[in-house]
């Protein structure tokens, strides 16, 4: 996704700093560019216009090299600290998680109702972790009317309780985050 060149482009303003820049820069290591290089041999005298105004376009060309790696490397850290804060959300429900399944393999017939419990309160905690990141659950209970945009419809059925189009059942819950559908909330539509 990002290029492993992470390094910046220097461009010389004049031969003086040309001959002060490190080997590497100069000669266009890991795939640099390097606008020295590509100044023809010809432009070199100071008051040529034709080699100042490639001077300029070579020193945009690297500034635009650097704005463009940089973006890159900022947009990466921006989504690899997204997934550290989201997952972090959800390590102390997976601890639960694992302590519950530890728990139902000592499990007898009387203690099936404290199973139960606890896989309940593990429901509430996905929802608290869900609603802490923003993500919220589509409403598509029984009445509400069809939204193609937010449910998906994989069944349809007669039903003369319910109006057209209205959602009869719901075989899975969607979400949503602001604006943006991150999963349709499955369901059967009548008439």
């Amino acid at each position: 996704m990002v290029e492993d060149n992470n390094e910046e482009i220097l461009f010389p303003q004049d031969e003086d700093d040309a001959q002060d820049m490190p080997e590497e820069i100069e000669s266009g290591a890991e795939e640099d560019v390097n606008p020295q290089e590509t100044i023809s041999e010809t432009a070199v005298e100071e008051d040529d216009p034709v080699a100042e105004m490639e001077q300029k376009y070579m020193a945009l060309y690297a500034e635009y090299e650097n704005f463009r790696k940089r973006t890159a490397r900022e947009k990466e850290k921006l989504y690899q600290d997204a997934v550290a804060d989201v997952t972090g959300q959800w390590l102390t429900l997976l601890d639960n998680i694992t302590r519950a399944v530890d728990s139902t393999k000592n499990a007898d017939e009387n203690s099936v109702e404290s199973v139960v419990a606890g896989i309940e309160l593990l429901q509430k905690q996905a929802d608290d972790v869900l609603a802490k990141i923003g993500v919220t659950v589509i409403e598509a209970d029984r009445g509400t009317k069809f939204d193609p945009k937010l449910h998906e419809a994989v069944m349809h059925v007669e039903d003369g309780e319910l109006g057209e189009q209205e959602i009869a059942q719901v075989f899975q819950k969607g979400y949503i985050y602001k604006e943006q559908v991150i999963r349709h909330s499955v369901v059967q539509v009548a008439n």
